[in-house]
C-alpha cells in the first residue's frame, strides 16, 4: 500500500509568515489577534481580528505577478513556494505530470470583488478591471501554484467553507495513495478580513463583539461568544514514500487517514449531537488501522461559537469515550479562524505538535463549559513525550466535516 508523506510545510499566518515561526510562536501559546487595522470596523461592532503582520509579496511572490493576483492567492503561492523550497521539490527531480495542486479556500478573492463592485457602482460597469474575473474566481490560488512550480497533474480547488484546508490535504492524499500521482501541492488560503467579510459574518451573529483582544477567541470555555475572523494560508507538499526516499527528501510527518461527511442538518449550525463529526473522525481513525486509544492529540475545529465547540465536544466523547484522556485544543484560540484556510494552518500546527512532543495549548480559558467536556491542553499538560498519532477537525456551514490523522514520522 502506498504512504503518503510530508516533505515540504509554508506558511502566512496571524502569528507569522512562514511555518517555522508560526510553528514556534502556536506551540508557545503566542496570540495573534489584535485591533482590525486594514479598515474602520467601528460600524460592525467588531473590534479584533487575526490579521496577517508585515506580508512582504516581494519576498517570494514578487510584485509584478502579485498584482495579478487577489490577496488570497499571494498568500497560496507565498506559502507552496515556502514548502516546495524546504522539499527541494522541482523538475529535476519530480515529473511535473505526476505533480499536482489541489487547493482550498472558503470565499476566494473577497477582497478584489468588494473592491470592484464598489468601483462599478460609483464609476461605471466600463470601469471594472480585466483582471477582475481571474483574480477573484476560488481556482486561482491552484491554477496560480501549478503555474508558478510547473504541476501538470491534476489542479483543482475544494470550497466546503470552514474545511476547504482539510478537504483538499485529504482528497491530495487519496491522489497519492490511489496512485494517481507522485507528489501534491495542497493547503488552503484565505483573505476576508475586510469590511464585507467582517459585516457579512457580524450580520450572522457568529462573530465575537468582544474589545479585549486577551478574552476574543475563548474555544470551550463558557464565556465565548463567537469566532475572530482570521486570514492566511499554508501549503503542504505530500509525496509518496518511495517517490520521497529516491530523491533524498528530509520527511516531516506522514498522513495515514482521512474521513470526510455530511450532517444534513442546517445551513450553518452543525448537527447538536456531533454525529456526522463522529463519523468524520472515526473514519479518519479506521483508515489509519489504529484504534481511537492511539491518538494522544485533537487539533479541534473549536471555532469559539455555542454551536460549534458543544457540538465538536460530544462528538469526540462518542468516538473516544467520556473518560477519555486524548488532549484537545484549539488553536484559534491564538489564530482566530481563518476560514477556508483554517484546516491547513492547523495541519502545519499538528505536525510540528508531532514532531516535538509540545502540545498547542488552548490560550484564554479560565472556566471551561460542561457541555465541553473534553481534555483541554493547558502550558501544565502541553507535554507528550510519547505523541505518536494526532487528528486534525474542520467542520464547515453546510454541513461539511473533514478529518486528517497524521503519524510521526517512523519507517514502521
Amino acid at each position: 500500500m502506498t504512504r503518503v508523506v510530508i516533505t515540504g510545510m509554508g506558511a502566512v499566518t496571524p502569528l507569522g509568515n512562514d511555518a517555522k515561526t508560526f510553528s514556534k510562536n502556536v506551540l508557545a501559546g503566542e496570540l495573534g489577534i489584535d485591533e482590525i487595522t486594514k479598515f474602520d470596523a467601528t460600524e460592525t461592532g467588531v473590534h479584533v481580528a487575526g490579521e496577517v503582520k508585515g506580508f512582504d509579496i516581494k519576498e517570494r511572490v514578487g510584485k509584478k505577478s502579485g498584482r495579478r493576483m487577489d490577496l488570497f492567492s499571494q498568500y497560496a503561492v507565498h506559502s507552496a513556494l515556502e514548502a516546495a523550497e524546504q522539499a527541494g521539490i522541482n523538475e529535476e527531480n519530480t515529473d511535473p505530470y505526476e505533480l499536482g495542486v489541489i487547493y482550498g479556500s472558503g470565499i476566494g478573492g473577497l477582497t478584489t470583488i468588494q473592491e470592484q463592485v464598489i468601483k462599478m457602482h460609483d464609476k461605471g460597469p466600463q470601469r471594472v478591471s480585466p483582471m477582475f474575473v481571474p483574480t477573484s474566481i476560488v481556482n486561482m490560488a491552484a491554477g496560480n501554484i501549478s503555474m508558478r512550480l510547473g504541476a501538470k497533474n491534476i489542479s483543482t480547488s475544494i470550497v466546503t467553507a470552514c474545511s476547504s484546508g482539510t478537504n483538499a490535504i485529504g482528497e491530495a492524499y487519496r491522489q497519492i495513495k490511489e496512485g494517481r500521482a507522485q507528489a501534491m501541492i495542497t493547503g488552503g488560503s484565505e483573505a476576508s478580513v475586510n469590511e464585507i467579510g467582517i459585516a457579512g459574518f457580524a450580520a450572522l451573529t457568529a462573530l465575537t463583539t468582544e474589545a479585549d483582544k486577551q478574552r476574543a477567541s475563548l474555544p470551550f470555555d463558557s464565556n465565548r461568544s463567537g469566532f475572530v475572523m482570521g486570514e492566511g494560508g499554508a501549503t503542504l507538499i505530500l509525496e509518496s514514500l518511495d517517490h520521497a526516499k529516491k530523491r533524498g527528501a528530509n520527511i516531516l510527518g506522514e498522513v495515514v487517514g482521512y474521513g470526510s461527511t455530511s450532517d444534513a442538518y442546517h445551513m450553518t449550525s452543525p448537527d447538536p449531537s456531533g454525529e456526522g463529526a463522529a463519523r468524520a473522525m472515526s473514519q479518519a481513525i479506521k483508515e489509519a488501522n489504529i484504534t481511537p486509544d492511539e491518538i494522544g492529540y485533537i487539533n479541534a475545529h473549536g471555532t469559539a461559537t455555542p454551536s460549534n465547540d458543544s457540538s465538536e465536544a460530544h462528538a469526540i466523547n462518542q468516538v473516544f469515550g467520556k473518560d477519555s484522556q486524548v488532549q484537545v485544543s484549539s488553536t484559534k484560540s491564538m489564530t482566530g479562524h481563518l476560514l477556508g484556510a483554517a484546516g491547513a494552518i492547523e495541519a502545519v500546527a499538528t505536525i510540528a505538535a508531532l514532531q516535538t512532543g509540545t502540545l498547542p495549548p488552548n490560550i484564554g480559558l479560565t472556566k471551561q463549559d460542561p457541555e465541553c467536556d473534553v481534555n483541554v491542553v493547558t502550558k501544565a499538560n502541553e507535554k507528550k513525550t510519547d505523541l505518536q498519532y494526532a487528528i486534525s477537525n474542520s467542520f464547515g456551514f453546510g454541513g461539511h466535516n473533514a478529518v486528517l490523522t497524521f503519524k510521526k514520522w517512523g519507517e514502521k
